[in-house]
């Protein structure tokens, strides 16, 4: 369907950019995992939908394309709404354990949304670990990770009594905030925008062009600096992590580990949680390059695209994309794991004074009022600069239930822009942490090498005396 002018409301600038990212190997899709101790009820779940979900507009909304030249996609209501497009009932091979629900999680990642549809689904597993789980898939131009984490913590309760709250929005604590970094919010994060606004709005190509970053300079000292800076990095190193995907992805995780251990490990040693959880993923990296047969690590470098949120904290119902991009240098060239933690706990610190996720949120918003072919060859020029996405998002701190059934754990995946092959998710919750990663299949077949390294590295830092 095409729309004329004036019909349905226009996606943002950053929305309009994660929509036309995808293609059908690199899927932006948010993937989530909810796994229940009990069995849920299907039509207690399908309520749920209809009583705290579906009360945001947005999932009610599909995308349409003007008619206009030059003209934007478009939110409207989708007349034909019908919840069993949405909600979909499925069942496992019995008995369905932890690498059944990866199988059906990875098949679910590699598939397209219906765009003639809103852009959402969830499917409901009613035979797993003799409870119940649920699959939820959102579109990124839909909102961001913290964004639809939100929501879908506003399902759930704090008790297993639901209370009925039909048409209004859940007002639970919102969850922690992921990558934050406080210095480039508030006053700096509006003059940044203005000026990331005008050095980007120059020209996209300034971006794979170095030599023209000088002529913008003057507009913004500091946000061509940042530019200048990421235009000229060099390529990430080619290993058996990077390459051509294919549209078949893999979905694994972890299994818990008390996230009290982590905190006290991390003050012995005078880093954050984050720091040490990266180190362990840095580690698991190093440790699935030797076991994959890479041969010379000494010196290396592989860079991560982190998401740093820029929403402040609130109640859900903001939607939409608020969020930047920095590029994390991990070090596993380096042989020792304190030393990789050190080192990482420095480039953090260098990240948190940063401006360089304002200046990547005035890049998408910049990318998004361009054509797909600019925004798939910067995308690609961003892409070759990294190995991996990585987040991390801490999750309600206590029990919480959904219809009423305790939610035993949780794990999301975020989408590998740029056509990058790997993706690794961090989530804390009721005191515990685990990791997810999603891979392509050809690359790296086997992402549950990399989950059981981080966990021997994990274990290590936990019981070593610093």
């Amino acid at each position: 369907m095409v729309l004329g002018f004036g019909k349905g409301e226009p996606l943002s600038n950053v929305d309009a950019a994660w929509l036309q990212m995808e293609d059908r190997t690199n899927l932006m899709v948010i993937t989530a995992v909810m796994a229940f101790h009990e069995p849920l009820e299907f039509d207690d779940i399908k309520a749920l939908l209809e009583d705290r979900f579906i009360c945001y507009g947005r999932f009610r909304q599909r995308i349409v394309q003007s008619t206009l030249p030059f003209g934007k996609q478009r939110w409207v209501e989708d007349e034909h709404f019908n919840m069993k497009s949405h909600l979909i009932r499925l069942g496992l091979p019995k008995p369905a354990e932890k690498p059944e629900l990866e199988e059906l999680a990875s098949t679910l990642a590699s598939t397209p949304l219906d765009y003639t549809k809103p852009l959402w689904q969830f499917h409901f597993i009613d035979n797993y670990r003799g409870g119940s789980a649920l699959i939820a898939r959102l579109h990124h131009c839909i909102g961001d990770g913290i964004a639809l984490i939100r929501v879908l913590l506003s399902m759930t309760d704090d008790s297993p009594s639901p209370q009925k709250r039909t048409n209004r929005r859940r007002r639970r604590r919102s969850p922690g905030t992921g990558f934050w970094l406080p210095e480039v919010v508030n006053d700096a994060y509006y003059a940044a925008r203005r000026i990331t606004g005008r050095v980007v709005g120059s020209g996209v190509e300034a971006l794979t062009t170095p030599g023209k970053i000088m002529s913008i300079a003057t507009e913004g000292a500091q946000a061509a600096g940042v530019l200048a800076r990421l235009s000229t990095m060099s390529a990430d190193p080619k290993t058996c992590l990077k390459g051509p995907i294919a549209t078949q992805k893999r979905c694994s995780w972890s299994e818990i580990m008390p996230l009290e251990k982590v905190k006290n490990f991390g003050k012995r040693a005078e880093a954050t949680i984050n720091d040490v959880l990266l180190a362990g993923v840095c580690g698991a990296l190093r440790h699935y390059l030797i076991h994959s047969g890479e041969r010379n690590l000494e010196g290396m470098n592989l860079r991560a695209t982190v998401p740093v949120n820029l929403r402040p904290e609130g109640p859900p119902g903001e939607l939409g994309n608020r969020f930047g991009l920095v590029y994390l240098s991990l070090p596993v060239g380096l042989p020792t794991r304190m030393g990789r933690l050190r080192e990482l706990k420095k480039r953090m610190d260098v990240i948190k004074k940063s401006s360089e996720a304002i200046v990547t949120f005035g890049v998408l918003n910049a990318l998004g009022l361009t054509s797909p072919d600019v925004e798939s060859a910067a995308m690609n020029f961003f892409g070759a600069k990294a190995t991996a996405v990585m987040t991390n998002v801490p999750g309600p701190r206590e029990e919480i239930y959904m219809a009423g059934r305790a939610v035993r754990s949780m794990m999301f995946w975020v989408p590998q822009a740029a056509h990058l092959a790997l993706g690794v998710s961090i989530l804390s919750y009721a005191g515990q942490v685990r990791l997810g990663v999603i891979s392509d299949a050809g690359l790296i077949p086997r992402p549950a090498d990399i989950i059981e390294h981080f966990e021997t590295e994990m274990k290590a830092f936990i019981t070593e005396e610093v």
